[in-house]
């Protein structure tokens, strides 16, 4: 692994990349693997948010039934302690505890982790399943979807019958879009040495305050893990893709042994990409947030005429209320309007609604540029995914597309990257996902902005006409007024989005 100044972290080739849209989509494959484990198979998982009642299917198990019955044969977990119920709903620092204590009463070992800076959190979702005699079926899974309430959604975007409280705007299921990718292949290996190294870190789990380890020995929680079994040779190649794990550590005290002066691979990454970007980036995103993100696109759109670049976030923030709403959508505001002033023309900012017209929450956390890099992972774009919390991104090349000639291609023979934005934009804009006019994403700019457009008079003529197709609304952020600004920005900077780089890099661009 890489701390600060050790360069990016290496790709690991001859991996196999299966993206996973939609929470459902995750929760099935999950089920699927969990349920095939044998004698001396091993699991390990990180997550934010656990919901032990959590059904994978619609008709069960439950995530908490299930891994406490498969907790015996080997499963490790290290979910983050949170900030409580009462600081920081609905961050859920009661369900997180349910969902560890279920497994470890079972025979298991999932503990709380709390090793983070001030104002941080462990972010990261990932899952990794080992095979005791054969290697080839070791997976991997990494991305946005926690193991918790509302994230079992699927296409038609009706939401998950258990539901987390949102704005109401959301109605009662909130509709809900997420990703994660499936990995084999070596890559494997290399995320379960991410977990063995939070696994391993010596300090104590919970922080150093008497609060602290009182919740700590109440949720009858060790203060150090056990040691972990000894790790076993890295699975073989399993196809043409290859995977860079990017990640994010904040600088703290006592620092992490791994990333002692932080980590910023996943700020360093984007800034890259986004400087060679020719045609088009893409971006589905929770927040997109903060002018450190901003002013990289910014540039981009600056430095090259033609580039074009499309971001899908929700309509409303997930709690939009006259406290926490007002720090978020300044956050947004100014964002939005540093990449506007870049290229007004060549950028567009959309959210999406069902067919019922209910607004869809943007979980996902995916980056496609020029239909040949990709990204799918828990980081958000705002400063405090980019500094402060952990985080795990996986960047994804298909090595199979320099032998395809010019073009991107079509069909099963097209670059991961470029059959992914077909995925997704299809769903989004309803057409078939073969459509020509998803051929080439330079002109991506001027289909969404017709189908905003169409979507947009059908609900202000009052929807007499039949339905437009897709689910595309052109996003304007509700403002923030000048009162407010004067301590949103406040709370925006310092509790909202806050900054965990060294103090010699802040207030500027640099990670």
């Amino acid at each position: 692994m890489h701390a600060e100044g050790a360069g990016s972290p290496a790709w690991s080739e001859g991996n196999l990349v299966r993206p996973l849209i939609h929470g459902a989509t995750y929760f099935a494959r999950l089920h699927e693997e969990l349920s095939a484990l044998q004698a001396g198979d091993r699991v390990w998982f990180t997550d934010w948010r656990g919901d032990g009642d959590e059904r994978l299917t619609p008709d069960g198990p439950a995530i908490g039934e299930l891994l406490a019955r498969l907790a015996r044969a080997g499963v490790r977990g290290l979910i983050w302690r949170s900030h409580g119920e009462r600081v920081s709903a609905p961050m859920s620092n009661l369900s997180n505890e349910h969902l560890s204590r279920q497994i470890n009463d079972a025979g298991g070992e999932v503990l709380l982790d709390q090793r983070v800076r001030l104002f941080g959190c462990h972010h990261q979702k990932l899952f990794v399943i080992r095979s005791r005699i054969d290697p080839s079926r070791d997976v991997a899974f990494v991305g946005g979807i926690d193991l918790s309430h509302s994230r079992r959604d699927d296409a038609d975007h009706l939401g998950d019958p258990q539901a987390v409280e949102m704005d109401p705007r959301y109605g009662k299921q909130p509709p809900w879009h997420d990703a994660a990718v499936e990995l084999r292949g070596p890559v494997v290996a290399d995320v379960l040495e991410l977990f063995a190294e939070r696994w391993n870190d010596p300090h104590p789990l919970d922080r150093r305050t008497p609060y602290r380890m009182l919740l700590q020995r109440l949720a009858d929680m060790p203060r150090h893990p056990k040691p972990l079994p000894e790790t076993a040779p890295p699975p073989p190649t399993a196809g043409p893709h290859a995977v860079q794990l990017l990640r994010t550590y904040g600088v703290k005290h006592p620092p992490f042994p791994f990333a002692p002066g932080g980590e910023r691979s996943v700020a360093q990454a984007y800034t890259k990409a986004f400087s060679l970007a020719r045609s088009l980036i893409y971006i589905e995103d929770q927040y997109l947030w903060s002018a450190e993100v901003a002013a990289g696109i910014a540039a981009a759109l600056e430095q090259n005429p033609g580039l074009n670049v499309i971001a899908v976030v929700p309509r409303y923030p997930d709690s939009d209320g006259p406290l926490g709403g007002p720090p978020k959508r300044l956050g947004q505001l100014r964002a939005i309007e540093t990449i506007s002033r870049a290229a007004p023309d060549r950028f567009g900012v959309f959210n999406l609604e069902n067919r019922a017209g209910t607004p869809i929450y943007i979980h996902a956390k995916i980056c496609i540029i020029d239909d040949t890099w990709f990204t799918c992972g828990s980081d958000n774009f705002n400063r405090r995914s980019w500094t402060t919390d952990s985080e795990l991104t996986c960047a994804v090349i298909d090595t199979t597309a320099g032998e395809q000639g010019p073009g991107p291609g079509s069909g099963a023979s097209a670059p991961l990257a470029h059959r992914v934005r077909r995925q997704l934009w299809a769903e989004h804009l309803g057409f078939d996902e073969d459509a020509p006019r998803f051929q080439n994403p330079a002109d991506g700019l001027s289909l969404w902005n017709a189908a905003a457009d169409a979507l947009d008079d059908w609900h202000e003529t009052g929807a007499r006409q039949p339905r437009p197709k897709g689910h595309v609304r052109h996003h304007t952020t509700e403002p923030v007024s000048p009162l407010q600004r004067l301590w949103a920005a406040p709370a925006n900077r310092f509790l909202v989005d806050p900054d965990g780089r060294p103090r010699r890099l802040r207030g500027t661009t640099r990670f």
